[in-house]
């Protein structure tokens, strides 16, 4: 009976970690890096806001989910997105004319070549789920003429939150680049990582911490001067 009813129980949430074994242990905690806290909702994060803590272990889950994450900060990395993301920066600007928090979001083919653009326009079409990376998505499989982005990347200001990476598994991208981490709303590797769940059927490569400092201030800015 007891047997019987541990086969009728349900998958843990968390990803096996002996099959995340095999991705390399990069992790990304650096001496003075700037940490942007809950940037997409305006949320603060840790040290921001006085009384306000952390749950026990969540700088360990953090860890855990970065392993993998091929460093951004290498000369590298960076020179190779570089002009990707500046693009995304500037299609993220864009989002200021209409009162949307400033994310924007580049998709380019298998070639490199730039094959859609988006920016957040939740707030100019009212519509919860107008996020840059679905934006950008939407468009980029209107111009293929297929919902299959196979071989494309996406380039994006900041790391995907639960919908996003949702999206980007569904559409079956091959790799993800992400400006400033999002430690209260990221689900690639804050919260959660939803892109590489190995019990999912499509998992895609992920690069962060492209121009970190200048994605996270952007939306900072924006955000401080709301207030």
């Amino acid at each position: 009976m007891a047997d019987r009813a541990r086969r009728g129980r349900l998958p843990r949430s968390r990803p096996d970690r002996r099959v995340r074994r095999g991705l390399p242990d990069r992790r990304f905690r650096h001496p003075g890096r700037r940490r942007f806290a809950g940037l997409r909702a305006g949320g603060h994060g840790r040290g921001l806001r006085p009384g306000v803590h952390r749950p026990a272990g969540a700088d360990r889950q953090e860890d855990r989910l970065r392993r993998g994450v091929h460093q951004g900060r290498s000369h590298l990395r960076v020179s190779r997105w570089q002009l990707a993301i500046e693009a995304a920066l500037a299609e993220a600007r864009l989002a200021l004319a209409h009162g949307d928090v400033p994310i924007g979001a580049v998709i380019l083919d298998a070639s490199g070549q730039m094959l859609a653009t988006g920016h957040n326009e939740r707030e100019l079409h009212h519509d919860p789920t107008a996020h840059a990376e679905v934006v950008a998505i939407r468009r980029a499989a209107e111009q293929l003429g297929s919902w299959h982005l196979d071989g494309c990347t996406l380039v994006v200001t900041l790391e995907p939150c639960t919908m996003c990476a949702g999206a980007i598994v569904a559409s079956r991208l091959e790799r993800l680049v992400f400006g400033a981490y999002d430690p209260k709303a990221g689900a690639v590797a804050s919260l959660w990582d939803v892109v590489r769940d190995p019990r999912l059927n499509h998992r895609v490569e992920v690069v962060g911490g492209i121009a970190e400092d200048e994605c996270g201030q952007l939306i900072a800015d924006f955000f401080a001067e709301r207030r």
